[in-house]
């Protein structure tokens, strides 16, 4: 569900949705679906004292990161995008070791090194991506607004459910991102892509892997969901056409191969990342 999330993206910018369209309505209706849950699970209490967080995780987590990832789906297309999204465990790792004071050893400090190479290898290549300054951009700055969902995990999610903080979350996303967006009439197919997002690749994807978490080992459930980058490429080949040269297939290979050496660390180290894409 989250793997197509770039290539439905991209049918609804061909009806004339502009990405922060796009962004805002995940965000404003995926709000109603989590809210409906958390009123039927009797689950809608915020303590005060973590009001601030949620609004600044609004803000960073749903707006910058709903936004960022959408355009970069626009400037480069929706493989690109979700290989560059996968940079984030090493954003994780950096970030974790200069706020959390988490050890920074060897075993971290390679998986780092092979996504960095790996993106490195990505954005020199030719092939049919568009790869440019926006692309990178957007894909980064996707991935380093993602990554701060486990620093906010890390200090608040273990107190709430999940529907709990989305409750409050995403509306504060969606009115983040109302000043930016330019909403445009729109027809069947955009309303059909819009929804698909909102349903599957917001409140199914997010609900499935909670629930996957609750069954698996957090690290198994890591690495079964590194398979999001490659649905998302095979997608995007396969509607829209795009594919890598081999330097690119190399570099998100790498990128790929830096995640899993990072989720495959012993399980007091294990990155446990919620999610919202």
């Amino acid at each position: 569900m989250w793997g197509l999330l770039g290539v439905v993206s991209r049918w609804a910018f061909e009806q004339g949705v502009s990405p922060l369209e796009v962004a805002f309505w995940r965000a404003a209706l995926g709000a109603g679906l989590f809210g409906a849950q958390a009123v039927l699970m009797q689950q809608v209490r915020l303590e005060r004292p973590d009001r601030w967080a949620v609004l600044g995780f609004g803000l960073v987590g749903i707006s910058l990161f709903y936004g960022a990832y959408q355009l970069a789906i626009e400037s480069g297309g929706a493989a690109l995008a979700a290989v560059l999204l996968y940079t984030a465990p090493a954003i994780v790792a950096l970030l974790s070791w200069l706020f959390l004071r988490e050890p920074m050893d060897a075993h971290k400090l390679a998986a780092v090194g092979l996504t960095l190479l790996g993106v490195a290898l990505v954005s020199l290549q030719g092939g049919g991506v568009k790869v440019s300054l926006a692309a990178l951009f957007w894909g980064l700055l996707s991935a380093l607004t993602y990554a701060t969902y486990y620093l906010f995990g890390k200090l608040y999610l273990h107190r709430y459910t999940t529907p709990t903080v989305f409750l409050y979350a995403l509306p504060v996303g969606a009115l983040g991102l109302l000043p930016f967006v330019d909403f445009v009439p729109k027809n069947a197919e955009a309303w059909a892509a819009i929804a698909f997002l909102t349903v599957a690749s917001t409140f199914f994807a997010v609900t499935l892997y909670f629930a996957g978490l609750r069954r698996l080992e957090a690290t198994r459930a890591s690495v079964v969901a590194t398979i999001e980058p490659v649905v998302a490429a095979f997608a995007a080949w396969l509607w829209w056409g795009e594919r890598f040269s081999l330097l690119g297939y190399l570099g998100a290979g790498l990128v790929l191969l830096g995640v899993l050496w990072m989720v495959l660390k012993p399980p007091k180290a294990v990155l446990e990342v919620p999610r919202s894409t």
